[in-house]
């Protein structure tokens, strides 16, 4: 008896296209890929880091559609150094959505949205665990928090 074929994805091709190649040769592949509603965002948005009640870092965040945070440097554009974060840990995605006006009508809107990337110990948003692999819409003055790590990433934009 032969086997049947089997025709379902196995995932190479994507891991091959997702795969970036460090200076020393090592390679990582990308947990996320950013959807086709990306887009760069028209507002200037920024994250306050705070380690304690003491601002650390100011991060501009509005220059790309999408900020990969966590440990590994090779691949993060926020990176983070705590142990009980993850490598990849979460995403940071401006998204272009449709929303109703009060008239009926629609219009479009850039919002900020943050997923966490299936990461140990989470993500937490106002002090609240967000869903991993989901897509969370986040609103000025939000408090983030990156697994067991005590620093807060307060985000605000221009017209806040």
């Amino acid at each position: 008896d032969k086997s049947k074929p089997n025709f379902a994805p196995s995932g190479l091709l994507a891991a091959a296209t997702n795969t970036v190649k460090a200076v020393d040769g090592t390679s990582t592949v990308l947990k996320y890929n950013e959807p086709p509603e990306a887009r760069k965002p028209f507002l200037g948005w920024r994250l306050y880091v705070f380690k304690g009640s003491e601002q650390v870092e100011l991060l501009h965040i509005h220059r790309q559609s999408a900020y990969l945070i966590g440990r590994d440097r090779t691949v993060a554009d926020i990176a983070i150094d705590h142990p009980s974060c993850s490598k990849q840990h979460a995403v940071i995605q401006y998204r272009h959505i449709n929303e109703k006006d009060e008239f009926g009508g629609s219009k479009g809107a850039i919002k900020p949205f943050i997923i966490d990337l299936e990461s140990t110990n989470g993500t937490h948003v106002n002090d609240e665990k967000i869903p991993t692999s989901r897509y969370y819409e986040l609103k000025a003055s939000d408090v983030i928090k990156f697994g067991q790590s005590t620093r807060e990433y307060v985000l605000l934009h221009d017209e806040a």
